[in-house]
């Protein structure tokens, strides 16, 4: 891989360009660049790449089947939304030493603890310093990576940290002092204070020491003591202070930065909520019109819209369905340039990946504009292709009372669609002419016509028939719990503000589902935390569209293993009426201050990425928390921005919040580049659930725009909880 190779780059049946591939020195990063181009060339991280697939396994690929056979071909599956990278190369022997060679990288970069990071991080910087790669670095190089970093240093200053590190007086920094001019160069003022104030000697923490600073700040309770031992244990370089049961400031500072010490707690990240309770006492993480991979209006349609959202945890995918030829449906957004495929394709998808992430339920929903024959034809592929997955009857045979819980739905794909009668009535073989249409041509006066539904596709929905809305009072008095409605968001904001109360009733015993407005032809996103203050379930957002909307499904998200299911809070399950316009009147209601100091911005690994790639730029960052949940708690604050310094601005600014509903509340810290005379830009965030923050002293680890890690990046906080004594 390191002597490089011609490979194909694949774009479409048409464009296939060869490109020369080359593994970098450093092991990590892959080149490319045509024979044309010059000077010009492209990059990309093996840490970038999530996985590779083998042979035809993608549409691009599968596309060119009759030119190139299944052992030239592979593909690169990238992390977040960045699109795939099809290859073909010139025998199967090479087409092999990059597959399983970039399978071994990926697999060498996940295995690779903190230290085996950080000492990579180190020697990329040094290569990208080492401009004449004479395996040394002069001080003119060194400004430059100074700049590189993001640090914007006194020459002076930086010439006396270069000189303490040339030990050898030459006037060059070979590696291992280079090693010790980085290790200059990010000492952690923050982290050393902190260490100080436990401390008694200034150069140890003993047992007691550590547990005090675990009690005290950490808020660890009783088992701080059994805690500080087992810290020592994991974190301690030093065999010395190990066996004396004592904690350096290096053992600290590994201990603060790992993900035991992150804000989201780590056992709150793993599979811990109740999954017997009933579908609708969950929020379900939901994809709006999933097939699509760009706009609305002439947007690519692809399976790997579908195998991306299911990745991410989506338990509710859409598909549209329209009449194809040879009596074959397609999906595709209809009336639109959009791209189609076949709904077959569509379903072998999900059954290959609907539970690689997650084992609980996926629902399905179906938007069906086909005639009584493609209908049967849909039946017919969803009984087929997903077999035993496809749940066809209630279980036990018997009527509900109330939705089966995601426990129990292990494995199995649900059908949201309408339905000829109910699961009461006795089965007949007729068709029948309805005066419903799909849930979202609801919205669209022109769809209003009458429209045949198969009995087969019919019988196929079991716990997710779709009904048209009439009222809450009807709902109540009339509905079943598995009859469920679907709602644009405008009518969903408008009952949520009207009727607020009576929505989270509802939702209690009833699914619901909102979706985006047909007006978001740029395939844009509402803000879900209204509905979910409502208790909707399945808030159907498009995945592929990075923004805040996206964060904040995301961080929902990111708790209970990534299973796409999150247990509402007790006070919208059951029949206590909780107005989120109102959310003192609900019993138990305790108000929290939450009190987030921002000690330091830190970035220990690889620099934010600069907005601004005009060399010698350096970005002058602020940071800005923003709390979403009911009404009462919506608040943004922000710090100071630090002149040019993003490697490690200091702030020791304090930003204090009065949260009410902690249960619905979701905290998001986002990183920023001021700029006096425009917006400003963004360079990072993470999105965390209130109730599964840890307090004390911790490490925020941001995220791109994207959704993507960006390595070593990160925040460091103190963050306080507290009861409120008085009513504010």
């Amino acid at each position: 891989m390191k002597a490089g190779a011609m490979l194909r780059k694949v774009k479409s049946r048409s464009w296939k360009k060869q490109r020369h591939f080359r593994l970098q020195e450093d092991g990590q990063t892959i080149w490319y660049k045509s024979r044309w181009a010059g000077t010009g060339h492209s990059t990309f991280s093996v840490a970038d790449v999530d996985v590779v697939r083998e042979g035809h396994q993608s549409e691009i690929l599968l596309s060119i089947a009759d030119e190139f056979p299944a052992d030239l071909c592979f593909t690169l599956v990238f992390r977040g939304r960045r699109s795939n990278l099809d290859l073909v190369a010139e025998s199967p022997s090479e087409a092999q030493v990059w597959i399983r060679g970039v399978r071994k990288l990926i697999q060498n970069t996940e295995s690779m603890n903190d230290k085996e990071r950080l000492d990579q991080w180190i020697w990329d910087w040094f290569q990208k310093a080492d401009k004449n790669k004479d395996g040394r670095m002069n001080f003119k190089e060194v400004r430059t990576l100074l700049k590189m970093m993001n640090v914007d240093m006194n020459e002076e200053y930086a010439l006396r940290l270069f000189t303490m590190a040339d030990k050898s007086e030459s006037g060059c920094l070979e590696n291992e002092e280079f090693v010790q001019f980085y290790k200059m160069l990010t000492e952690r003022e923050d982290v050393w204070r902190v260490f100080q104030d436990y401390s008694r000697d200034g150069q140890i923490l003993t047992l007691a020491e550590l547990e005090d600073f675990l009690k005290q700040e950490q808020q660890e309770g009783e088992r701080s003591l059994e805690h500080a031992q087992e810290l020592i244990d994991r974190y301690e370089p030093s065999e010395n202070a190990k066996k004396h049961g004592a904690m350096s400031i290096d053992g600290f500072q590994m201990y603060l930065v790992s993900p035991e010490s992150a804000v989201l707690d780590p056992q709150l990240l793993a599979l811990h909520q109740d999954m017997s309770q009933p579908l609708s006492h969950y929020f379900i993480c939901s994809s709006h019109n999933t097939y699509l991979m760009d706009d609305q209006l002439r947007g690519q349609s692809s399976q790997e819209a579908y195998i991306q959202a299911l990745k991410r945890g989506c338990r509710c995918v859409e598909v549209d369905c329209w009449d194809g030829p040879n009596g074959e449906p397609v999906v595709y957004h209809g009336h639109t340039f959009t791209s189609k495929i076949l709904f077959r394709d569509v379903i072998t998808t999900l059954a290959e990946y609907a539970f690689k992430v997650s084992e609980f339920p996926v629902i399905l929903s179906l938007e069906n504009h086909c005639s009584m024959e493609q209908q049967r034809v849909m039946a017919q592929l969803l009984d087929t292709i997903l077999g035993d997955t496809l749940l066809t009857a209630p279980l036990d045979r018997l009527v509900p009372q109330e939705l089966p819980s995601p426990q129990d739905l292990k494995g199995k794909v649900l059908l949201k669609a309408k339905k000829i009668g109910g699961l009461e009535e006795s089965e007949t073989l007729t068709d029948e002419v309805t005066d419903e249409v799909s849930d979202e041509d609801e919205a669209d006066p022109k769809s209003l016509s009458k429209s045949k539904l198969s009995r087969e596709l019919s019988d196929l929905v079991v716990y997710c028939k779709s009904v048209h809305f009439h009222s809450f009072e009807y709902s109540r008095l009339h509905s079943k719990c598995y009859e469920m409605s679907s709602f644009s968001e405008s009518k969903a904001r408008k009952l949520a503000k009207d009727t607020g109360a009576e929505f989270v009733r509802h939702n209690s015993r009833q699914l619901s589902r909102v979706y985006p407005s047909g007006m978001r032809t740029d395939s844009s996103n509402y803000n879900p935390q209204e509905l979910w203050n409502v208790g909707c379930q399945i808030v159907a957002l498009n995945f592929q569209t990075a923004g805040l909307e996206m964060d904040l499904n995301d961080g929902l998200f990111s708790q209970n293993g990534c299973c796409g299911y999150v247990l509402k809070p007790d006070f919208m399950r059951n029949d206590d009426s909780f107005d989120p316009e109102r959310p003192q009147d609900r019993n138990g209601y305790t108000s929290l201050r939450l009190s987030i100091q921002l000690v330091c911005f830190v970035i220990s690994g690889q620099q934010l990425p600069k907005v601004n790639q005009k060399e010698g730029s350096i970005v002058d960052p602020l940071v800005r928390v923003e709390i979403y949940g009911v009404f009462q708690d919506q608040a943004k604050q922000e710090t100071s921005y630090i002149d040019n310094n993003g490697f490690n601005p200091l702030w020791n600014e304090t930003l204090n919040f009065i949260v009410h509903v902690p249960e619905l509340a979701l905290v998001r810290f986002v990183v920023e580049d001021y700029d006096k005379a425009s917006r400003n830009d963004f360079m990072g965030q993470f999105t965390v659930p209130f109730t599964c923050i840890q307090p004390g002293y911790r490490h925020i680890h941001l995220l791109s725009k994207d959704g993507t890690a960006i390595p070593l990046s990160s925040l460091f906080v103190n963050i306080k909880i507290s009861e409120l004594t008085t009513e504010v």
